[in-house]
């Protein structure tokens, strides 16, 4: 019998976890944090959507949502800034890739 490589606990964890089809709701979770992270308005924030790169946003303050509006552009930029440095986030995955458009409702 011969031996095996041997792997790290990273390889084997992201081994399973693609294994198991987690990737998309694992990206997804990464985005609503970079959100909170990127924006401040968390506090704010009442319901979070995210498909084909468009991130939706629902706030409860239209105060905060016209002030984040006009930053929506560099909001973008720093959310997938924080993305990029996650090592957790999954750029090989075409289902849930960075954030393209941010919509606030």
């Amino acid at each position: 019998m011969a031996r095996k490589k041997a792997l790290s606990m990273d390889e084997v964890v992201r081994m399973y976890v693609q294994s198991m089809k987690l990737v998309p709701a694992l990206n997804t979770r990464r985005i609503f944090a970079a959100w909170d992270e990127a924006s401040g308005a968390a506090p704010y924030t009442l319901k979070r959507f995210f498909r084909d790169g468009r991130l939706y946003i629902t706030l409860s303050s239209s105060v905060v949502r016209n002030q984040l509006s006009f930053q929506s552009d560099a909001l973008v930029e720093k959310m997938n800034s924080i993305l990029s440095k996650d090592e957790l986030f999954a750029r090989d995955d075409a289902r849930v890739s960075f954030v393209k458009e941010l919509i606030l409702k």
